[in-house]
């Protein structure tokens, strides 16, 4: 497979050199040259999840990796469980949030890392990433004590919820955090802005594990998968994702493109609705970031939204009739978190959001599959003013509780950032 930056596709590489470079030229996104759909894609459901992510990351990564690296790759990525459970007749939740930083994102982290580990990697690599609020605790868990890597993540400073930050601020050693004064765009154009120096780049061997590495993106591909294997058989899901950078969504969207059946998917935003607006007038035109109950969604400039795009117009995904995009409001999403408990599930308010998006849009003889991607815990202030009750910690979340977080604190100034990188 080759990869091509899709706003400069004269730049052509292999999975391992876009893996390492992070970011193409000018800012460019790699992404899939070609994408033929899977022959036999019942056999391939018939598989057990780490058999089949073996199958389908083998046709995305081949042959930068031997399939036996690849393997070893996936098995030690994909090493906690997946959950897929009924919430009501045809509705059901996918759970991604069961791994080390109770995030969705460990998927794409872990499998990033294993993968760099077993890529002859000769100088200094510098993980720079920005985060709304997982995934800088799925990167860190993912990269903690790895030797030859230094990880340094951008937040925006009290836009993030307290065991959220406590879960990638505390650990020290390899990990870095800075707190940036702003939203979390202005973190995001940081990031990108560190790409253009190519001096910065070339000094500290600059990566990011945010969704524009292509290795992130593809590690998610797999779950959707699992998620139609545990369906009844031949079922067609309507999938809903709560979407803030909409990588996720790209990751289901390239699932079908490999021949996953799906009969349309549900983005699902909140205040932030960039996409809802232009899905809907088809002009861009991005809005300033405002907080709201759902944080990781807080993103007004989605960085994987040129991938959406470049899946119709070049690979030909028909999306018109393939993708809608709602937006929620906090008042809305507080009562689906609420209506979910009535009904027996505690969810987290991003979750809550995709099950009110999908309960909205479903049709009666449709079923639908909201993709759950955070644990609820980690929301606990919303969800015990939301429900009047405790909302218990699980294990991950209780040994960081009390932690002392690291940060530094900086005003969203590329110069300063620049300075921090080359120096520490």
């Amino acid at each position: 497979m080759r990869y091509i930056n899709i706003a400069h596709p004269e730049q052509d590489v292999n999975f391992a050199e876009a893996l390492v470079l992070g970011l193409g030229h000018k800012q460019g996104l790699f992404f899939p040259e070609r994408l033929e759909p899977f022959a036999a894609i019942q056999d391939l459901l018939d598989m057990d999840f780490v058999q089949r992510s073996t199958a389908i990351l083998e046709y995305l990564v081949e042959p930068a990796m031997p399939v036996d690296e690849l393997q070893a790759s996936v098995t030690a990525a994909f090493n906690f469980p997946l959950q897929l459970k009924q919430v009501s007749d045809h509705v059901y939740a996918m759970e991604l949030f069961h791994g080390p930083s109770l995030a969705f994102k460990d998927f794409g982290a872990r499998f990033m890392a294993e993968c760099l580990a077993r890529i002859s990697v000769e100088k200094r690599v510098t993980i720079l990433t920005a985060t709304s609020g997982d995934t800088g605790a799925a990167v860190a868990q993912a990269f903690f004590g790895q030797p030859g890597i230094e990880v340094v993540v951008l937040y925006p400073q009290g836009m993030v919820t307290p065991l959220q930050e406590k879960m990638f601020c505390t650990l020290g050693g390899n990990i870095r955090t800075i707190a940036i004064e702003d939203d979390f765009d202005a973190c995001q154009k940081l990031v990108k802005q560190s790409f253009d120096d190519l001096q910065l780049v070339e000094s500290i061997g600059l990566n990011s594990a945010n969704s524009i590495n292509v290795a992130r993106l593809l590690a998610q591909v797999c779950y959707y998968f699992e998620a139609v294997a545990r369906l009844p058989r031949g079922t067609e899901p309507v999938f809903c994702v709560p979407s803030g950078n909409f990588g996720n969504v790209t990751a289901g969207l390239l699932a079908h493109a490999l021949g996953l059946p799906v009969k349309r998917m549900i983005a699902a935003t909140n205040r932030n609705d960039t996409v809802p607006r232009f899905l809907a007038s088809g002009r861009w035109d991005p809005k300033p970031t405002v907080a709201t109950l759902t944080n990781a969604m807080d993103i007004s400039l989605p960085n994987n939204f040129p991938r959406v795009l470049d899946l119709g117009d070049r690979h030909g995904l028909p999306l018109q009739n393939l993708l809608q995009s709602v937006a929620i409001s906090d008042d809305e999403t507080l009562d689906a978190v609420r209506l979910l408990d009535s009904q027996g599930y505690l969810s987290d308010p991003h979750s809550a959001l995709a099950w009110k998006a999908l309960s909205d849009e479903l049709s009666v003889d449709e079923t639908g599959v909201f993709m759950c991607t955070a644990h609820p815990a980690k929301f606990r202030e919303t969800l015990e003013e939301a429900l009047n009750r405790p909302v218990p910690l699980p294990d991950e979340l209780l040994a960081v509780a009390d932690k002392e977080v690291l940060s530094a604190v900086m005003p969203a100034d590329f110069d300063l950032l620049r300075n921090f990188l080359l120096n520490n």
